[in-house]
């Protein structure tokens, strides 16, 4: 049976107290979060070499195949250890929630674990383009036209789709936090980044390594990215940190307890007028 609600609230209120301690030591948490950033970037890249083939001759399972390999993100970001700003929105929020940590822990986890990851997913991007496995063919040619279907989305559609993309991720380490065995956790982490892959919404850390490698391939700028994340970190807050991360850190509240009401205390707040008077004898 996975950990009640209570009890995975709980666990995330304590990892949410680790993570204010840890980014105390700048340079390890900031490595750390640059790991996350190139792990997400693993991802797109295995996403764009094994389904540029099937998007080529427009195969219907190609969406599929781009679904079922992106799980890869986050099993290296919970196995390995990273830290992932879209994962620290829904988990900050629920110490925040639970006052384990103070608004100034989240902002500063948030701050460093969000400039990391740019940091690690443009590095990748970089070496990714260096070796040029990306550079010709299907996958160049599939970079080139993700890109394009990504900055021609308007603002509006950016953020929900960032907000229906992070509910997802959250619920995969919400579920992951619940489950007993590492089996377990790898099954739910993959079925709900097959949904948000599947579905096409917007992840603003993996669309930093597609806009990199548009950069580097010479089809995108960075103008593009700026624009992109201006609207899917704000979404992938919301998605994760409200519609997650605070509902269920709601959930486990415990319910507000009545005191019990004792006979002394019930005599004690009688009025004259509930006593009847008995009458009296004339004469």
């Amino acid at each position: 049976m996975p950990l009640s609600i209570i009890e995975a609230a709980a666990g995330n209120g304590d990892v949410a107290v680790s993570k204010a301690g840890q980014v105390k030591r700048l340079p390890v948490y900031l490595a750390l979060s640059i790991a996350a950033g190139a792990f997400v970037g693993v991802a797109v890249v295995l996403l764009f070499s094994v389904s540029a083939p099937l998007v080529a001759v427009s195969s219907p399972w190609a969406k599929l195949v781009q679904g079922s390999v992106f799980g890869v993100a986050l099993t290296l970001v919970v196995f390995a250890g990273a830290e992932l700003f879209t994962g620290n929105v829904m988990v900050m929020l629920q110490g925040l929630l639970a006052r384990t940590v103070r608004a100034g822990d989240l902002a500063w986890v948030w701050v460093v674990s969000l400039v990391g990851n740019v940091v690690g997913s443009i590095a990748l991007a970089a070496m990714v383009s260096g070796g040029g496995t990306l550079a010709a063919g299907p996958a160049a040619a599939l970079v080139k036209s993700v890109v394009t279907a990504k900055d021609s989305a308007t603002g509006p559609q950016l953020f929900w789709r960032a907000v229906l993309c992070n509910m997802l991720v959250c619920l995969a380490l919400w579920m992951a936090a619940r489950a007993n065995t590492d089996g377990a956790k790898l099954a739910v982490l993959w079925w709900a980044l097959l949904a948000f892959i599947g579905s096409g919404f917007e992840h603003s850390i993996a669309n930093v390594t597609v806009f990199a490698l548009g950069v580097f391939q010479g089809v995108a700028d960075w103008s593009m990215l700026v624009r992109n994340l201006l609207w899917t970190v704000p979404g992938n807050v919301v998605g994760g940190g409200v519609l997650v991360g605070l509902l269920y850190g709601w959930a486990a509240r415990p319910a507000p307890v009545r005191p019990a009401v004792s006979a002394a205390t019930t005599l004690e707040v009688m009025t004259a007028s509930d006593i009847v008077a008995e009458p009296v004898p004339a004469g």
